[in-house]
């Protein structure tokens, strides 16, 4: 039996549920530790990446960023699903590499 694909926005919802529920939101959190939190996770999976971890070992770790992103955009009442697919199709009529060399 395949399993239903779920949307960003259901994602988003249990996350930050799973984290009221395990109390991470009793009391009010600094914006600016929660944007480090996931910067943390991004250099985690660069940890494991140097350290020749696996695909499985980097891709735990890129969870967990996404986790930290929906539980925060849970949070704050921010449609990353909407905002998500409004960047993509502008990404398509940028230039290539968006004019940059790197």
């Amino acid at each position: 039996m395949r399993k239903k694909k779920r949307e960003i926005s259901e994602l988003i919802e249990e996350c930050h549920r799973i984290a009221k529920k395990k109390g991470w939101w009793d009391s009010e959190r600094n914006d600016g530790e929660l944007i480090a939190l996931m910067h943390s996770e991004l250099s985690e999976a660069l940890e494991a990446m140097r350290n020749h971890g696996t695909k499985d070992n980097i891709a735990e770790e890129l969870a967990d960023c996404c986790i930290r992103i929906f539980d925060y955009c849970g949070a704050k009442g921010i449609n990353l699903e909407k905002t998500l697919l409004k960047k993509i199709e502008y990404n398509k009529s940028r230039p290539y590499r968006h004019g940059k060399k790197f």
